[in-house]
């Protein structure tokens, strides 16, 4: 029973996933937590967190020393620094820090505007990528961007304490916005922008699908338990490691819903959405991965609960009520000063209806996002949504979505997709086999069948419509976007 690790290195904690590569049953985990700091905008960790909590999982699961390859899931488009010694200069600015927008635009115009800059990076660039966190750094902090030797991702960084060398992947470096998914290199022009000045040295190598990282070091094996010589796979950004058991089809879409919110479909070609709704990601299997996302999901509904003193699932219809939940800003649509609106409220209104409001202020904003995606991965109504994610388990993200999408559900049985996913790419080093054949035997796609329900037009076109109202007031400069009305 040859044993593979496979790891999830999120936003909130460190999964571990401990696999039987010959079937792939899970037979053990191990999850630690990490601290997320910062106001005002800022979110950020220190990549030593990282290094610690997946040592403290792994060392929850019993069996790190039989592993006999591991690879790494992380979140996308956080920036890790480190010096010539290779400790971390900063704390690492996560994907959802939101300082970096003014950067982002100055980015998008120096390239050329949206247009071009989706040509040749993939994707319109926002505050989340990894090239805004940096050309936020030099213009912030200066001197520890002139200090940098490395400058990387959070998985290429515990790829790196595993390894001792820098190495990512195709499908989390196309997050960065400094590499091309349509070309499969680094943008050098993009790196040489006055914004960015970064020379392709400090970047790590890209290795392609099914190809060895490194090996675990000795100092690694003594910091985490496993033995020497294990190779490390090339590893991936969560949502295309968790893309790699549901081996999606044509007409597919998977919606996860965890932190954040995202929808994603298979494609064998690049897009390039100048309207910057959807991102041109590569995908973890050679192809591509179009994908749009929100920067609330799950966090955003319990807030609502915290507020309203209600359960998740202790809803009423939201009749009439229309709630955009967009707590921490927003990516889709990319508002990232935007706080949370709320309309349709009279005498009568049941405080369970705004809880509901709230779930499907989320899955509209996903479904909208993923008509963008069906220019780049035609959609097929009558093909399953893949509901995935923390979310996913839950009566009332269910119900919303088959509503509001008009579309069958399937709810995937695996509850940490991110972590197999990259347990298949280790397997597929112990094993020999392909990912597309490992997705088959081991069996990722396995949940409960959802049949249509008829599609809430209605409900729909009242949050496309006040979507409209506040995007319109903000780009007018008339609010932040807190609007409250009661009728």
């Amino acid at each position: 029973m040859p044993l593979v690790a496979g790891v999830d290195c999120s936003t909130q904690g460190t999964k571990v996933l401990i696999v039987n590569s010959d079937d792939g049953q899970v037979v053990a985990t191990g999850v630690a937590s990490h601290e997320v700091e910062g106001e005002g905008g800022a979110r950020e960790t220190s990549p030593a967190v990282w290094g610690r909590a997946l040592a403290d999982a792994l060392g929850e699961t019993g069996l790190a020393d039989r592993v006999e390859a591991i690879s790494v899931g992380g979140q996308q488009h956080g920036l890790v620094v480190l010096g010539a010694s290779g400790e971390p200069l900063c704390p690492a600015p996560l994907w959802n820090d939101t300082r970096s927008a003014p950067d982002a635009a100055a980015l998008v115009t120096a390239l050329g505007g949206p247009q071009m800059c989706a040509e040749r990076v993939g994707s319109v660039l926002t505050a989340a990528f990894t090239v805004a966190h940096w050309a936020w750094l030099r213009r912030v902090r200066p001197e520890v961007a002139a200090a940098a030797a490395r400058v990387m991702l959070p998985h290429d960084y515990l790829n790196f304490r595993l390894t001792g060398e820098a190495a990512t992947d195709r499908s989390d470096v196309s997050g960065t916005g400094w590499w091309s998914p349509r070309e499969g290199s680094y943008a050098h022009d993009v790196l040489d922008l006055e914004l960015v000045g970064l020379g392709i040295a400090a970047l790590p190598a890209v290795v392609g699908p099914q190809e060895v990282a490194g090996k675990v070091t000795r100092t690694a094996a003594t910091d985490f338990g496993l033995s020497e010589g294990v190779p490390v796979a090339c590893g991936a950004g969560d949502n295309a490691a968790a893309a790699l058991p549901l081996a999606l089809g044509e007409g597919e879409m998977a919606m996860s819903l965890g932190t954040s919110g995202t929808v994603y479909a298979a494609s064998s070609s690049p897009s390039a959405d100048p309207s910057g709704t959807v991102a041109g990601f590569a995908s973890a299997d050679g192809r591509f991965l179009p994908l749009a996302c929100t920067l609330n999901a799950t966090l955003a509904v319990d807030r609502a609960c915290e507020w309203l003193n209600l359960a998740r699932e202790d809803v009423a219809p939201s009749n009439g009520v229309v709630f955009l939940p967009w707590l921490g800003g927003e990516r889709t649509p990319n508002v990232p000063t935007a706080t949370g609106t709320l309309t349709g409220l009279n005498y009568k209104t049941d405080g369970r209806s705004i809880l509901q409001a709230a779930y499907e202020g989320i899955v509209a904003t996903l479904l909208e996002a993923a008509g963008a995606l069906g220019d780049w991965a035609p959609q097929d109504p009558a093909q399953p949504v893949l509901l995935v994610g923390g979310g996913a388990r839950g009566r009332v993200w269910q119900e919303t979505v088959r509503r509001l999408s008009g579309r069958p559900v399937l709810v995937v049985e695996l509850s940490e997709l991110v972590a197999y996913g990259a347990a298949m790419q280790a397997g597929a080093l112990v094993t020999g086999a392909s990912l597309a054949e490992l997705s088959k035997t081991w069996g990722g796609r396995k949940g409960a069948f959802l049949e249509p329900a008829r599609k809430d037009e209605a409900t729909m076109g009242a949050i496309a419509a006040w979507r409209s109202h506040v995007l319109a007031s903000l780009e007018g400069g008339r609010g932040s976007g807190t609007v409250a009305t009661c009728e």
